[in-house]
């Protein structure tokens, strides 16, 4: 068992490497607690819509305003919004691709973080095999002093190896956990994904209403003297038709 004094005395002989290192553990080990507790908040909370927008066969401003009064921050609440508001005015496609930016304005949110773990992942590994350089040089200066003691020179090897392991321990630890959260963020844009899919298709509906195309379609000029049927003037004829 490797005693305290131990660790303490390598971290010394790598140069102060295995503190950085320390630091680099509580890094990882803080940002992967945060951002399993965050994604998978995110993960239910789009769960959470799916279902609701499942028991509607189109967009009900009603219902979905008192859900948004329980989940305003969501990044699935947040695609929802953008239904809430449209203008029933514009065109189909105009509200798809809103909705499409809706739903990569909050790709950074739910990939928030996952830079540093990347990083960290690299980064231990490469400090690990400094702290043993470092310690191997100690050791080579112990081995320059005659009658240096055999235990002295394979105890100072063996603690610089220490930096290694323990690179390698935080980069395995990290790449683990990086490849788990990158498969809920991958679950998460699916399901934004997902909700942006059904939030277009019950909107639909909407758009196929008896005289939506004739509000969307801005009146002409009327030439002056024309007529329609009957010799009636064409403006009456179209202010009859909008009435």
């Amino acid at each position: 068992m490797i005693s305290l004094q131990t660790l303490l005395d390598a971290a010394q002989k790598s140069g102060g490497i295995l503190y950085l290192m320390a630091v680099l553990l509580l890094l990882a080990l803080a940002v992967i607690i945060e951002r399993f507790w965050a994604l998978g908040r995110m993960q239910a909370q789009c769960q959470q819509w799916v279902r609701e927008l499942k028991s509607h066969a189109h967009v009900d401003t009603s219902s979905l305003s008192d859900r948004l009064q329980g989940d305003t921050q969501s990044p699935a609440a947040q695609v929802v919004t953008v239904a809430l508001h449209h203008d029933l005015g514009d065109t189909l496609d105009h509200f798809s691709d809103r909705l499409e930016e809706a739903v990569m304005d909050q790709a950074p949110r739910v990939d928030r973080g996952l830079w540093m773990l990347d990083t960290i992942v690299t980064l231990a590994p490469l400090l690990g095999l400094l702290g043993t350089i470092i310690g191997m040089f100690n050791t080579f200066q112990a081995l320059s002093h005659p009658g240096a003691a055999t235990q002295a020179v394979t105890g100072g090897v063996g603690e610089a190896l220490m930096a290694t392991a323990a690179g390698l321990f935080i980069a395995v630890l990290g790449l683990v956990a990086f490849n788990a959260l990158q498969q809920r963020v991958r679950l998460i844009m699916h399901q934004l994904e997902r909700i942006k899919l059904m939030l277009a298709n019950r909107m639909y509906p909407h758009y196929r209403t008896p005289g939506h195309d004739e509000r969307r379609k801005p009146a002409g000029p009327v030439p002056t003297g024309a007529t329609a049927g009957g010799g009636a003037p064409m403006a009456h004829a179209l202010q009859a038709r909008m009435a």
